[in-house]
């Protein structure tokens, strides 16, 4: 019987994050969890490519610009019963095969997402990921920074990641509601590059701020421009 996980990693010049990312899926091939490796790269100009098929990843490339078109066409090229969707820039827990392995078999008709954690020393770190897994657990709303796992059944139920140009993560989950969604006590650990450069609370605010505009009704494609 064939492994039950194809894991997507949509992909744009991620060759500083990515080996981190790809190295953390080992205890999935070691578990014969994993069926295969996609990585839909989004036009990246350094070396994300050549380092994916190093790993023996499979490499596509998007037909379109954009997360959520490359999302879309990994899914599309999945053999999977079972869907991972990873950010490049996330690299989980080594307990993260256990318990995605227990998730599918007890609990088939829900999706689940991974408890947050940032790759820093900083004390906002752990400030910043409390909240968002607040958010997670208490509003069925985790960032697409804690990966999405879902049956193919499931991604079709609810039409797969839209055609749009920002909040993708926040329109699928919202598809799967609340009451389908569990969050797993394995982590996933991202950079934290952007909240480092920014500043921890500018970048959360900021980040919040752009959530709210969109449940108010601001279109994904203003939201986009606002967005770096």
């Amino acid at each position: 019987m064939p492994a039950p996980l194809s894991i997507i990693i949509p992909a744009y010049n991620a060759e500083r994050v990515l080996p981190l990312c790809l190295s953390s899926l080992m205890p999935g091939l070691e578990s014969g969890l994993i069926r295969e490796v996609i990585l839909v790269d989004g036009g990246s100009e350094d070396q994300t490519r050549r380092l994916a098929e190093g790993a023996g990843a499979t490499v596509i490339t998007a037909p379109e610009k954009g997360r959520a078109a490359q999302l879309r066409h990994g899914a599309e090229q999945a053999r999977g019963d079972w869907l991972l969707f990873l950010h490049a820039d996330t690299a989980l827990s080594r307990d993260w095969a256990e318990r995605a392995k227990a998730h599918i078999s007890a609990r088939p008709g829900h999706a689940a997402a991974f408890t947050l954690a940032y790759r820093s020393d900083d004390h906002m770190a752990k400030v910043v990921a409390r909240r968002a897994n607040w958010r997670a657990r208490t509003l069925g709303l985790p960032y697409g920074d804690q990966g999405l796992m879902l049956s193919r059944k499931l991604y079709r139920e609810v039409g797969g990641y839209p055609d749009t140009p920002f909040m993708e993560d926040v329109k699928i989950v919202r598809s799967i509601g609340k009451k389908r969604l569990a969050i797993l006590s394995a982590e996933a650990r991202t950079d934290a590059e952007k909240y480092e450069r920014d500043g921890w609370r500018k970048r959360a605010w900021k980040n919040a701020f752009l959530v709210t505009r969109y449940f108010l009704g601001a279109s994904p494609e203003k939201l986009a421009k606002s967005y770096s």
